[in-house]
């Protein structure tokens, strides 16, 4: 029997310029990276902390560490999912995990999971939160991408909006207010997204704090982002929002991304599958995932200043499915 072996260290990748949301601004991606060996074959996955929910790179490797024996006894990601919550540090391991099966099996992750063979996918470009006036030069600059999706940040949200749409008339919009919202400005500004042809709004609300979506109009679909983590959490959310987005780093990995993505389904959801700011290794689980969904905004590498070698090819909005070196 091979003899496996866990390995977990944090790497930095620096973004283009400033990225920039309701919470804050970043230089830089801080991620986890997994390594699990077995014999020959060597497994990876990529976690992001989220400090959003209560995560730092030491925290998440932390977590790695207590399961380190599990793993490399042999546990695979039932055990896992038993031993540590949803989260980067599952994510990350649940991936490698997939990964490191798919290179000892000699066949693609996919077929393992019993799901369709991936092919490339639009993908949404993000502009970062600022004035209106740096918001809609960004808006020309990307305008010839065919989904963009704007980050909003509460007061001043509406000229920020009606900028980018004169800047790219022909985009589909996709407007993440990242929890920033009033309560008493929503009812009123769906209707302003939707003046401007906005095909989404992601969660205007705080999480916890969402339930009187269910009793106002909803004139553009709202999405659900930081309401919603693993599949437990989906059934409440049914009659509050249309769209439930999918993250790796919430549901802790893509074993509970599968059962997520059937469990939305059944609820009469539209599926999004979305991303922290990380590489092309964080994106390829995801890639899998949003063949069948309605929104994709895996565009983790395409903020960065340097990515993982080999990455992720993209044309233009157009991504490619994660070649084998990479994962999977």
């Amino acid at each position: 029997m091979s003899v496996r072996t866990l390995e977990a260290r944090h790497e930095r990748f620096k973004v283009r310029g400033t990225f920039t949301i309701a919470r804050g601004s970043r230089t830089h991606a801080d991620v986890v990276l997994v390594e699990i060996r077995e014999g020959a074959a060597l497994g990876r996955g990529e976690g992001v902390p989220y400090p959003r929910y209560g995560e730092t790179v030491e925290s998440v490797l932390a977590q790695i560490e207590r399961v380190r024996e599990l793993i490399e006894a042999g546990g695979g990601r039932a055990e896992l999912a038993k031993a540590l919550p949803p989260g980067a540090a599952r994510n990350a391991l649940d991936c490698a995990l997939w990964d490191l099966e798919a290179k000892l099996a000699r066949k693609p992750v996919w077929r393992l999971a019993g799901i369709q063979a991936p092919k490339a996918l639009l993908t949404a470009f993000t502009l970062s939160l600022g004035s209106p006036e740096a918001m809609a030069e960004a808006a020309r600059q990307a305008a010839d991408r065919p989904i963009l999706k704007v980050k909003l940040g509460g007061e001043g949200d509406l000229a920020r909006i009606r900028a980018v749409r004169a800047a790219a008339p022909k985009a589909k919009l996709l407007v993440d207010a990242n929890e920033s919202w009033h309560p008493d400005w929503v009812a009123s500004w769906l209707d302003v997204m939707a003046e401007c042809g906005v095909a989404l709004v992601e969660q205007p609300l705080p999480a916890g704090q969402d339930a009187m979506l269910a009793d106002i109009p909803h004139p553009v679909p709202v999405g659900a982002d930081e309401s919603v983590h693993a599949s437990d959490s989906l059934d409440r959310l049914v009659g509050r929002y249309e769209v439930v987005n999918l993250k790796l780093d919430k549901t802790g990995g893509f074993t509970e991304g599968l059962a997520f993505a059937r469990r939305a389904t059944e609820l009469g959801f539209g599926l999004m599958v979305g991303c922290m700011l990380g590489t092309s290794l964080a994106m390829a689980p995801a890639i899998l995932l949003a063949q069948r969904a309605t929104f994709v905004d895996l565009d983790g590498p395409l903020l960065l200043a340097e990515d993982r070698v080999p990455g992720l090819k993209y044309q233009g909005s157009l991504v490619q499915p994660p070649p084998a070196e990479l994962w999977g």
